[in-house]
């Protein structure tokens, strides 16, 4: 048995599969896409009902796609806009602790999809199935660089901050 391929197999699959349950918590558990969306708009993401139904589809589709090792630069491109978004709409101000609620989880999911696609999917996914290598260089190109465009199109095009309620009432 090859181990560099068991573990390539277990770390996708395993990060792949949390990413797409997350994105089917928000379309069929919880609040659903109504609850996201109501949340998403409080964050500053608007409209919420177009960021809740794209952020949880993104979720399902980018997390498939790793798990299955398919088009994994791509993939890993979406886990980085979509953490890119979560960090900087969500867990920013609370520093770097998930225990805090900070960033640090973002960053993880982040890094092992970059990681993923750098080193390729390895044997047992649908690219080698499929004679599709573009692990290296370009595998880390594509997925920062794709993954860093659009997170910060998204923010630069839709997110805009609540201000805080000190600042709309007049001054006393």
């Amino acid at each position: 048995m090859d181990m560099i391929a068991l573990g390539t197999l277990l770390v996708r699959v395993i990060a792949g599969l949390t990413l797409a349950a997350h994105g089917y918590y928000k379309f069929f558990r919880g609040g659903r896409i109504a609850g996201t969306a109501r949340w998403f708009e409080g964050l500053g993401m608007r409209p919420g009902r177009l960021h809740a139904v794209s952020a949880a589809g993104a979720e399902i589709g980018a997390g498939l796609l790793l798990a299955v090792g398919l088009l994994t630069p791509l993939a890993a491109a979406g886990f980085v806009g979509l953490m890119l978004v979560a960090a900087w709409t969500v867990h920013r101000a609370n520093g770097f602790f998930s225990a805090n609620n900070g960033w640090e989880y973002n960053l993880i999911l982040a890094a092992t999809a970059v990681g993923i696609a750098t080193i390729g999917p390895g044997q047992w996914s649908l690219d080698h199935a499929i004679g599709l290598r573009l692990g290296g260089g370009w595998g880390l190109l594509i997925s920062v660089a794709g993954g860093l465009a659009g997170g910060s199109a998204m923010l630069a095009g839709f997110y805009r901050p609540p201000v805080p309620h000190e600042a709309t009432e007049a001054p006393r």
